[in-house]
C-alpha cells in the first residue's frame, strides 16, 4: 500500500512541474496512477459452470438457446451487408452478413439511444430507459474536467461545449450510476424459464454491489474492467490515436487492460480482447450444449481506443489511411467472432434451435475521424440523426426464420426483450409498462402491419420522435446572454431517408402533431436519476478531423 501512495505522489509532483501541458500530462499519467492504485493480476483461466453431460429435455421440449451479440459504436456502413462495408467495400464481413442471409435483416433497425448505456438499459429491460430515470450515460468525474480544460484549445468563433463542474463533482461514484435492481432484465425473465444466463464483455450499467450482471439475472459474468484491447506497448498491437479529440483523450487517459469474473479480483485478459471474449463464448456454448442457455456477448469492439491485432492490420495492407485500416481491422475481428460462434453452434448440433440477435448500441462516432462509417446517413453517435441511431440489426433462427427474410418496417432495441421472452415462452412482467413487441410474427408473416408505429428517443433536451414516416428532432443551442433557444428538424423519411431537407418551417402542422406525441410520451417518463454535466457540440455532417466553418450545421447533446 505504501508503494502505491509513493507512486501516486511522484505522479502528482510531475504534474505540478508540467502543469502548462496539463492535458497531455493527464493522458500520460492517469493510466500509470490507475495501475498503481488498482493493480491487475495475471490472467487466469475461467472456470465456467458445466451443464449436464447429456440433455435432460427431448429436442421438441427444449426451448431455444439465445445469443444476443451487441457491438459498440458500429456504424450502419461498417458491415458489407448493408452498404459495402468499411473502406468503400474493400472490407467484407461475411460471417455477420451470413446471419441475415440465413435469417432476417431489419433494414430500419434503431438503437434505443444515440449513446451506449441508455441503449443497453432499454434493451435488457424492454422499456424506454427514461421510464425509470436512466437518461444519461454514467461518467467518471475526470471526464468533465478534461472537457473543461480542452475548451481553452478551441477556436473562439466555433460553438463551445458547456461544462458544469460543480454538478460533476456532486455526482455519485460512476460505480453507483446504473440500472436499478428493481428493474427486471431479460436474464431474470429467462432464469424463471430454467435458462443458464451468461454475460461476457461490456456492461456499463453500474458496477456496485446489487447492480452488476451477476446481481441482475446472470449466473456468470466475464466483465470488462478496462478499456484496452491489448496493452499499448504489446508487440502484437497496432494503435491509432486522435488526441486532438476530447473523448479520444479521455478514453486513452483512463484505459487499462483488465477483466473480472463474477466480481472477483481484476486480472489481465488472454490476448486481444475481441478474440478473448470469443474464445470464452465458444467455451460457454460447449459447456452448456445440453441445457437451454442465454448468452449476452457484449463486445467492446469497435469502440475506441482504436487498437487492432497486427495480423488483422497486415491483412488490410491495401487501405492507405492508418486510422481507417486499424478501424477496419477491428471490424474484421468482430466478424471473425461471429464466425467462431456459429461454427461452435454447428459443431455441437445447436444451430437450428438457437436464436442469434446481432445489433449495435448506437451509430459510429464522430470523434474517431472517419467520414463514411454511417453512410448513407447523416449524423453520429451522440445525436438523433439517422447516423446516430439507425444501426445494424439482424437475426438468425433456422427453426423459425426463413433464409433471406427482410423486414423494412422500423424496429427498435426495446423489441429485443419481448422477442427473446416470446421465443423462450417465458412470462414477462405485468406490473410495469413494457414498450417493445415480439418481432417474430412480423418476420414469419404471421402478423400484419408494422411492429412500431411510433418510436421515441430522449436525452435531456435532445428529444426525437418517429411516427410512421415522419421524424422530428429537437435540441437547444445557446444564444447571447447565456440563454438557450429551441432548434427543430422535421424530415419525411419516405421521401428523404437521409435527412437532407428540414421541413420544420414548411410543415408546422406535422411539427405540432409530433410535438404532441412527444409531450404525451414525456409525461410518462421519470425524472433523471442523475443530472447531465456537459453539453457537447455535435457537427451533423463533419467527422472529427474536419474543422468547424461558420455556417456548418451542428447541435448540442447533453450528458
Amino acid at each position: 500500500m505504501r508503494k502505491r501512495w509513493i507512486g501516486l505522489l511522484l505522479l502528482v509532483l510531475v504534474g505540478g512541474i508540467a502543469w502548462q501541458n496539463k492535458i497531455d500530462l493527464i493522458v500520460w499519467a492517469l493510466p500509470k496512477a490507475q495501475s498503481i492504485a488498482q493493480p491487475t493480476a495475471a490472467n487466469r483461466p475461467i472456470a465456467w459452470q458445466a451443464g449436464p453431460e447429456v440433455a435432460t429435455l427431448a429436442p421438441a421440449e427444449r426451448p431455444p438457446n439465445i445469443i444476443l451479440v451487441l457491438t459498440d459504436d458500429m456504424g450502419f456502413n461498417d458491415i458489407s451487408l448493408y452498404n459495402g462495408g468499411a473502406a468503400d467495400g474493400s472490407l467484407l464481413t461475411p460471417h455477420i452478413d451470413a446471419l441475415a442471409q440465413q435469417g432476417v435483416t431489419f433494414t430500419s433497425g434503431y438503437a434505443a439511444n444515440a449513446v451506449c448505456a441508455p441503449s443497453r438499459a432499454s434493451m435488457l429491460t424492454g422499456r424506454y430507459s427514461t421510464r425509470f430515470g436512466f437518461e444519461f450515460t454514467p461518467v467518471f468525474k475526470v471526464g468533465p474536467f478534461l472537457m473543461h480544460w480542452m475548451i481553452d484549445e478551441l477556436a473562439a468563433d466555433q460553438p463551445q461545449p458547456q461544462v458544469d463542474l460543480r454538478t460533476a463533482m456532486e455526482l455519485p461514484s460512476m460505480n453507483d450510476l446504473g440500472l436499478p435492481s428493481e428493474q427486471i432484465t431479460i436474464a431474470e425473465v429467462l432464469a424463471e424459464r430454467g435458462y443458464h444466463n451468461v454475460h461476457i464483455g461490456k456492461w456499463h450499467l453500474g458496477s456496485a454491489k446489487g447492480i452488476r450482471p451477476e446481481d441482475q439475472g446472470f449466473d456468470e459474468s466475464l466483465y470488462m474492467a478496462g478499456l484496452l484491447y491489448l496493452p499499448e506497448d504489446h508487440p502484437e498491437v497496432v494503435n491509432a490515436k486522435r488526441l486532438d479529440q476530447g473523448i479520444e483523450k479521455m478514453v486513452w487517459a483512463s484505459s487499462q487492460y483488465r477483466a473480472q469474473f463474477n466480481g472477483g479480483e481484476a486480472f489481465e485478459p488472454d490476448g486481444y480482447l475481441t478474440d478473448y471474449y470469443t474464445r470464452e463464448a465458444v467455451q460457454v456454448i460447449e459447456k452448456n450444449k445440453n441445457r437451454p442457455f442465454f448468452m449476452y456477448l457484449s463486445h467492446w469492439g469497435i469502440h475506441n481506443p482504436l487498437q487492432a491485432t497486427r495480423e488483422d492490420y497486415d491483412a488490410l495492407a491495401h487501405i492507405e489511411d492508418h486510422h481507417l485500416r486499424v478501424y477496419a481491422a477491428m471490424i474484421r475481428s468482430v466478424d471473425r467472432s461471429i464466425g467462431a460462434i456459429t461454427a461452435a453452434l454447428e459443431a455441437n448440433g445447436l444451430t437450428d434451435n438457437t436464436l442469434i440477435l446481432f445489433t449495435s448500441d448506437n451509430g459510429g462516432a464522430q470523434y474517431v475521424g472517419l467520414p463514411d462509417i454511417n453512410k448513407p446517413y447523416r449524423g453520429w453517435k451522440l445525436n438523433h440523426f439517422e447516423g446516430g441511431t439507425h444501426v445494424p440489426y439482424l437475426a438468425k433462427w433456422p427453426a423459425r426464420i426463413a433464409a433471406g427474410t427482410t423486414v423494412d418496417a422500423p424496429v427498435h432495441h426495446v423489441d429485443v426483450f419481448q422477442t427473446i421472452a416470446a421465443a423462450a415462452n417465458a412470462p414477462v412482467p405485468t406490473d410495469r409498462v413494457l414498450d417493445g413487441v415480439d418481432l417474430m410474427p412480423y418476420v414469419t408473416g404471421e402478423a400484419t402491419g408494422v411492429p412500431d408505429e411510433t418510436l421515441f428517443w430522449r436525452q435531456g433536451y435532445h428529444q426525437s420522435v418517429r411516427h410512421k414516416d415522419w421524424k422530428l428532432i429537437r435540441s437547444k443551442q445557446p444564444t447571447a446572454g447565456e440563454q438557450w433557444e429551441d432548434v427543430v428538424w422535421l424530415f419525411d423519411l419516405a421521401a428523404d431517408p437521409t435527412e437532407q431537407v428540414n421541413l420544420a418551417q414548411r410543415r408546422q402542422d406535422k411539427v405540432l402533431e409530433l410535438e404532441k406525441l412527444l409531450a404525451a410520451h414525456n409525461a410518462e417518463q421519470a425524472a433523471p436519476m442523475w443530472p447531465s454535466v456537459v453539453d457537447m457540440v455535435q457537427p451533423v455532417d463533419k467527422d472529427g478531423t474536419r474543422p468547424y466553418v461558420k455556417g456548418d450545421e451542428y447541435m448540442y447533446f447533453p450528458n
